[in-house]
């Protein structure tokens, strides 16, 4: 494993921002940083980052669990201090789940992070021009409507309101894309709405345009959680509308979570993405 985390970090050679450097990289780690409030909660994330004038690419990983569960320590995420040891600001959040706070809270604490990278972009030395969203599942529905719908008609809640939402490109695995053909697509529930629509509204597939965020999609045959056929239909629909993506498919990954070979993938795609800037 030590030698597959080197030739990550030595593959990884990225604009101007990153200087020579791997593992030995000096960073800085920040555990429980307050990144948004909702009614006195607090919204954490973990940090970490690079020592060094910057700026920085900056990764924001969302994780899994169905919106109503998962954590931003568990495997559906990334680490945070590997991505530190190349070059980038790297930030994994938590947010409201659905059994405590109902959806669109978990997509609205998501944009608040968005946010405040924007807001502390200076203090942290990160390049807000390369900004990239990661999510696994539940997740990567996330970053998939960040993609493609955006602030969408959701009010901003957490803080930061005066900051942009703007990103580079997002990174999908194993992710839902059309909420009511999914059987847990249910727990998309907010109240006092006509759930139909809600769902609707929330579905990623049904804002595709030109102009949706470059989109890596990763996705697996035997994947138990989220059929196929959710990411064959969503590549189609960026087909249909020439918006830039990849899809990564293959036949025994099961529903992945943030592998080596998803960050590997991921990585490559954000040096692809970044090249043509």
């Amino acid at each position: 494993m030590r030698n597959l985390s080197m030739w990550i970090a030595l593959a990884w050679m990225a604009p101007a921002a990153l200087s020579v450097g791997g593992d030995d990289r000096k960073i800085v780690v920040k555990n429980d940083v307050v990144y948004g409030n909702v009614h006195g909660a607090g919204l954490l994330a973990d940090i970490a980052y690079p020592e060094g004038d910057g700026p920085f690419p900056a990764v924001l990983a969302v994780h899994g669990g169905r919106w109503v569960g998962g954590h931003r320590l568990d495997a559906s995420t990334i680490k945070v201090a590997p991505w530190a040891q190349v070059g980038f600001f790297a930030m994994s959040i938590d947010y409201r789940l659905a059994g405590c706070t109902p959806a669109p809270a978990c997509y609205q604490d998501m944009l608040c992070a968005l946010r405040w990278l924007h807001a502390h972009a200076r203090q942290y030395r990160i390049d807000t021009k390369r900004i990239f969203l990661i999510g696994q599942s539940a997740g990567g529905h996330l970053v998939s409507l960040a993609a493609t719908l955006g602030d969408g008609p959701y009010p901003r809640t957490g803080g930061w309101k005066d900051q942009p939402h703007t990103f580079r490109a997002a990174i999908s695995v194993a992710a839902c894309y059309e909420l009511p053909t999914l059987d847990w697509g249910k727990l998309w529930a907010p109240p006092g709405t006509d759930l139909a629509v809600a769902r609707k509204l929330a579905s990623p597939i049904n804002h595709v345009t030109a102009k949706s965020k470059p989109l890596l999609i990763i996705h697996a045959d035997n994947d138990r959680s989220v059929p196929v056929k959710q990411a064959f239909d969503m590549v189609a629909a960026l087909k249909k509308a020439e918006a830039q993506h990849k899809f990564l498919h293959s036949t025994d990954k099961g529903h992945m979570g943030i592998t080596d070979y998803v960050i590997a993938e991921a990585r490559a795609f954000i040096r692809e993405v970044s090249a043509k800037d």
